[in-house]
């Protein structure tokens, strides 16, 4: 009877594919996709790449699990946010969030979701999409919530959903590229209270 082979070959001994994973996630977030070399990748996570094949599959696979963790960990301020009792705390709470997870000191400064894959080659036309849809996703949920706010007349009946939303997550989207580029916390902050100074009244 042939013996069962324990975990998968290559793979070194005490391997943790979380925090392997949380480590690919922080190259990723800091290089974008096409940055991030497989020596960077492996590196980081401290295996070999017959390892990361093994345990994650090709690097188009490793983006997309990163940035599901991306979107649960750094960026699950988003529908934390939407629970909030009105649009002005949703808005409020969704540039506040931004704030905080672009410009965090012990992590890449910036937003995966945004600089993860801007321009890229032929071969990284996917993950752009990938992230277009992500972006997408979130001024479609916000957009839902406006309406909701709008509905329940928590803003006026002739406020537009898709454009607060879009309006939001424009700004939201430009601060984290500010923030990638050194503008600092507190100006950001003021950048964002200033955004929501003029916000439909109730």
């Amino acid at each position: 009877m042939e013996k069962k082979q324990s975990g998968a070959i290559g793979r070194p001994r005490g391997f943790d594919a979380d925090q392997a994973l949380e480590r690919a996630m922080l190259v990723f977030w800091e290089h974008g996709y096409e940055g991030a070399s497989l020596a960077n990748l492996t590196d980081a996570m401290g295996i070999s790449t017959t390892s990361m094949y093994a345990a994650f599959g090709n690097k188009e696979t490793l983006f997309r699990k990163a940035l599901e963790r991306y979107t649960e960990g750094p960026s699950a301020y988003l529908p934390r946010a939407l629970d909030e009792p009105t649009a002005l705390g949703v808005a409020t709470a969704i540039l506040a969030g931004t704030v905080r997870t672009t410009t965090r000191p012990a992590s890449p400064q910036g937003c995966m979701g945004v600089q993860g894959a801007l321009t890229v080659s032929d071969s990284g036309q996917e993950i752009r999409g990938l992230l277009i849809d992500w972006r997408d996703n979130a001024c479609s949920r916000l957009r839902e919530r406006f309406q909701r706010a709008v509905d329940e007349g928590d803003l006026p009946a002739d406020a537009d959903p898709g454009l607060l939303a879009r309006y939001v997550t424009t700004f939201a989207f430009g601060m984290s590229v500010q923030a990638a580029s050194g503008v600092c916390r507190d100006e950001l902050q003021k950048l964002a209270d200033a955004a929501l100074r003029n916000w439909p009244p109730s």
